[in-house]
C-alpha cells in the first residue's frame, strides 16, 4: 500500500472541519477526544510542512546572493 502524499491544504481543511465540530458542542465525549487526537496530529504535520518550506525557501535565497 502507498501512502497518500501530505496535503497542507487538504490538512487545513480537515482542521477547520474538525473545528466546526468542535464548536457546534454536537460531538459526544469519545468522539471529541479523537477528533482533538486528529487535528492535534494534523497541526504537527502542517508545522512540519512549513519548516520544511521555510528551509527550502531560505536555502534559494542563499544561493541567490
Amino acid at each position: 500500500m502507498t501512502k497518500k502524499e501530505f496535503s497542507f491544504n487538504e490538512a487545513i481543511k480537515e482542521i477547520e472541519n474538525i473545528l466546526r465540530n468542535i464548536e457546534s458542542g454536537d460531538l459526544d465525549v469519545d468522539k471529541l477526544s479523537v477528533e482533538v487526537k486528529r487535528a492535534s496530529e494534523l497541526i504537527k504535520q502542517c508545522q512540519k510542512k512549513l519548516r520544511s518550506t521555510e528551509e527550502e525557501i531560505n536555502g534559494i535565497f542563499k544561493d541567490l546572493v
